[in-house]
């Protein structure tokens, strides 16, 4: 495939402003298709899933949307591609895989948390529905899994709580399910912060303020779904990121801060005591495996909306898929920052595969110093925030070992971990109930395997050599003869 060709920056870090401008960027280089007449019930969804299972494919957006009014459009597989990846993030696009995470790293080793300024307008208040005219019917939200509970309006959203201990803003991304022209329900998964806060408000007997942004910055949608440190803000961190703070609008009924150029955004309350029955809904393992409860509702106050709004939509489906891509960039990085200061040394690189969603197989590259270092850097990776919640299965291998090439790491691990002597089992991790290989009475836990696909630490010296070209050879040789293959 050809390469993107991308512009260079236009605020702070970025090439683009807002998810708008990224979406003229994104189409300029060839990255964008427009679908007229798709409709809601079954269409969106499954165009959707047929982008996300095949690499390299456009961003889509819907319009001309049967039963909405014209301009109410629907994006969905914004980030199916390492180079889109890339743009959104202000990193070179034009990188292997492997540079472009050091790049990253790189950026976020540098960068401080920069708190966003507070403005009284901006695009998202252009239009206002307040108490009774509000209705969230409007808006088109796809039934995005021939067997999901309903149509879900935040799958590619966020919700924005506050510590009421504490203070701080958290911005995380959980599923949304339209239920009304007035109400929601949102299912958070036991252990997330978002869910975390608001338990604290429900044992104290409080509603808890919510706002929800089911379209936004580009960025700021990548920072809400990823392992963002319990206690920093994403907005803090975007504007880390960019060099530039966020603008905010605080919320006229929660007091909570939302993008003010968000495109579209839902403020109300949820409470402990009411309660409508959620899902299911196709998750990223590819299952149903959380099946139906009931899950609080939030009580919408007020919408407000950009003239012709766009839905931003990014819906699970069976790995790998759109999801998994963007959250293996993002996480990879992240967890091999936990292993650095866990205080393991020389991991030359970690990828979250995208055939395990990103969390359940994770490959992590060492160049062995002594006894026992292959078997630290599987436990501390499965075991570090980013690798703790519902992961499965951890192969370490050496250093000539690319951990983001697949086939490189079974490999390795076909032919240096021998199953009597190179594996561990850990008991009782986190888990939750998307878990599909636990017992539905048994949620919440589950085991984890540490396989050791390095070469025996005693006996390495005498490990038979390998046969085909070396890291640096095979460059050299792609750059003589990659035509042959073009």
């Amino acid at each position: 495939m050809a390469v993107e060709t991308l512009p260079r920056s236009k605020s702070g870090n970025l090439a683009y402003t807002d998810l708008r401008d990224w979406l003229r960027q994104i189409e300029a280089m060839g990255g964008l298709k427009t679908v007229n007449g798709a409709n809601v019930e079954a269409d969106i969804g499954q165009a959707t899933d047929v982008v996300h299972h095949t690499p390299g494919s456009p961003a889509v957006i819907f319009d001309n949307i049967p039963d909405y009014a014209p301009g109410f459009r629907v994006l969905v597989n914004s980030f199916n591609t390492h180079s889109r990846i890339a743009f959104t993030l202000g990193i070179p696009h034009d990188l292997p895989l492997a540079e472009m995470q050091t790049e990253w790293r790189r950026r976020l080793h540098e960068f401080q948390p920069l708190a966003p300024i507070e403005v009284s307008d901006g695009p998202v208040m252009e239009n206002v529905m307040r108490g009774d005219d509000v209705n969230l019917l409007k808006f088109p939200a796809p039934k995005w899994h021939p067997q999901d509970g309903g149509r879900y309006i935040g799958t590619g959203s966020f919700d924005v709580t506050r510590d009421p201990d504490e203070g701080w803003v958290n911005c995380g991304t959980y599923r949304v399910m339209l239920h009304n022209a007035k109400q929601v329900g949102y299912y958070i998964s036991p252990g997330k912060h978002g869910r975390i806060q608001r338990q604290k408000y429900f044992d104290r007997g409080q509603p808890c303020p919510v706002v929800m942004v089911l379209g936004s910055n580009p960025l700021m949608f990548l920072a809400s779904c990823t392992e963002i440190p319990y206690g920093v803000c994403e907005y803090d961190w975007v504007g880390g990121i960019t060099g530039e703070p966020m603008k905010v609008i605080r919320g006229p009924v929660t007091g909570l801060p939302f993008p003010a150029d968000a495109e579209i955004v839902l403020e109300g309350f949820a409470t402990d005591t009411e309660k409508m029955w959620e899902g299911p809904f196709g998750e990223w393992t590819g299952y149903y495996a959380s099946d139906t409860r009931p899950e609080p509702v939030l009580n919408v106050q007020a919408v407000y909306h950009r003239n012709n709004p766009i839905l931003l939509g990014s819906p699970p489906n069976k790995p790998p898929d759109e999801q998994a891509r963007y959250r293996a960039f993002l996480r990879s990085a992240i967890l091999k920052d936990d292993m650095d200061k866990a205080g393991v040394p020389d991991v030359k690189g970690v990828w979250c595969h995208e055939v395990g969603g990103s969390r359940l197989l994770l490959a992590v590259s060492i160049t062995q110093r002594y006894p026992g270092h292959a078997r630290q850097a599987g436990h501390v990776a499965a075991m570090c925030h980013a690798g703790a919640y519902l992961g499965r299965f951890v192969i370490v291998v050496d250093e000539d070992i690319d951990p983001t090439n697949l086939e490189d790491v079974m490999w390795a691990w076909c032919t240096r971990c021998d199953p009597e002597r190179d594996t561990d089992i850990i008991h009782r991790a986190w888990s939750g109930p998307l878990d599909p290989a636990i017992h539905p009475d048994h949620k919440g836990h589950n085991s984890r395997m540490i396989f050791d696909a390095t070469r025996p630490y005693e006996w390495r010296d005498l490990f038979p050599k390998v046969s085909n070209l070396t890291p640096e050879e095979t460059k050299v040789a792609r750059e003589r003869w990659g035509w042959l293959v073009q």
